[in-house]
């Protein structure tokens, strides 16, 4: 291994989060055409029954999330296991959208906690320590009026208005914990860009 291998910086995980509606898949596209990083849609990976609970109107327990935020980490270590295979141009990486309303949740995102996973990706391979994948959350804030306006004009989505207000009374906020950006809803998506991209660079010593 090269001195230069072994001096590449280490991957990060970006999770954009917050409430339905605060435009988490907007910025994190956002991010990912600027930052040069993969994308990965948390929502795409809900299980049929989780999908099924949310479109009748019905909030997801710890249990339905847990299996589902297990995989999201486990796809992003997956994902980045084989970053660092050549030297980077720059710190690899990737985006993630996920609601991450508990700091329990951000934890299982984190690496902290191992909740059982319904199938292993690869049952040959060890999960990464949580300091091999340091995480990120960029928080996006919004008032309770411009989120249910936003969700009830989408279309073909099965989040729909009622469960704004359940989500919010799970919401805990981020606001405190390491590793956390903040940004507005009412803020243009490149203003966002900007605003993320100067913590991070702060945080990681420049991606």
């Amino acid at each position: 291994m090269s001195d230069s291998h072994q001096d590449a910086p280490k991957p990060v995980l970006i999770v954009v989060m917050g409430v339905a509606g605060t435009g988490k898949t907007t910025l994190a596209q956002a991010l990912s055409r600027t930052l040069q990083l993969p994308y990965i849609e948390g929502d795409e990976l809900h299980p049929p029954a989780n999908i099924d609970k949310m479109s009748s109107g019905q909030p997801l327990t710890d249990a339905d999330r847990e299996p589902w935020l297990a995989l999201l980490r486990t796809t992003a270590e997956h994902l980045l296991s084989d970053a660092s295979s050549d030297p980077p141009r720059r710190r690899a990486g990737a985006l993630m959208t996920c609601s991450a309303l508990r700091k329990y949740y951000r934890d299982i995102l984190r690496g902290n906690l191992r909740p059982g996973l319904p199938e292993p990706l690869d049952p040959l391979e060890a999960p990464a320590e949580p300091e091999t994948l340091p995480t990120y959350f960029v928080f996006i804030e919004g008032s309770r009026e411009l989120l249910l306006e936003r969700v009830s004009k989408r279309q073909g989505h099965y989040m729909k208005a009622n469960m704004v207000d359940s989500q919010l009374g799970t919401l805990e906020s981020p606001e405190g914990e390491d590793g956390v950006i903040l940004v507005g809803m009412n803020e243009r998506t490149e203003d966002q860009v900007k605003i993320v991209i100067a913590e991070l660079n702060r945080m990681t010593e420049g991606l």
